[in-house]
């Protein structure tokens, strides 16, 4: 569940698609940095196409914010804008919680079921310190929530502004702690779900996105050349 294309049926993806769901899992996952170049014959060359899809999904992760497509020049992973991160957790609270009142009034003993697994997950990546999986199963979480509001048409607005977000916390939240303290706030959030207390669960939401504030200073203190403003 962890890109914006992978609930699309297996006939209707394309190359793009694919070429896309890599690179974004790549910027983000910061094996590709802010200031990297990339080049459309070089990745068409690897993936064995033309260079249209290469070009498609370019076009995607330029609309992202992620890539900075520039005519005639070197088309570069995109800096972190500071603005941007604020904006987009302005946008992505608001949204997550009306899709939280509805949560508490639809989620089922199904949903229940998949939040224990993907918080178990959680743990088991923390234990292994494995940032990669910890952050695919952070992004799932917060799907699970939008699919227990039957809401999931919402996680197109909360994944598109997720991407920043998570290309910063790949810069710090990068040991056990960290990971630790953010699996709590995944089980409060889940046990405030399922006691069906919406109060709760936002305020907790909200404590949730406000450690943005503490990972965006330490980000910039150390590496400042990952960010434009």
């Amino acid at each position: 569940m962890n890109s914006s294309t992978a609930s699309l049926p297996s006939e209707r993806r394309t190359t793009a698609d694919e070429i896309f769901d890599q690179l974004q899992a790549d910027i983000v996952a910061m094996r590709l940095p802010p200031g990297t170049k990339v080049s459309e014959s070089e990745i068409a060359k690897q993936y064995g196409v033309s260079r249209q899809p290469v070009r498609e999904a370019f076009i995607q992760l330029n609309n992202l914010d992620l890539l900075q497509v520039r005519p005639q020049k070197a088309t570069l992973v995109k800096k972190i804008s500071i603005q941007d991160i604020l904006n987009a957790r302005f946008i992505r609270t608001a949204v997550e919680v009306e899709v939280m009142r509805k949560a508490c009034k639809s989620a089922t003993e199904k949903d229940f079921e998949q939040f224990e697994i993907n918080l178990k997950g959680q743990k088991r990546a923390a234990r292994n310190n494995n940032t990669t999986e910890f952050h695919s199963l952070d992004y799932d979480f917060h799907q699970l929530i939008c699919i227990a509001a039957d809401a999931e048409f919402a996680f197109a607005t909360i994944a598109k502004n997720k991407s920043q977000v998570d290309r910063l916390c790949m810069i710090c939240l990068t040991d056990k702690k960290s990971m630790l303290a953010l699996i709590d706030d995944h089980s409060q959030i889940f046990d405030a779900l399922r006691h069906r207390d919406v109060r709760c669960m936002i305020d907790l939401a909200r404590t949730h996105l406000s450690r943005l504030d503490s990972t965006l200073k330490a980000a910039c203190d150390e590496h400042s050349e990952f960010f434009e403003d």
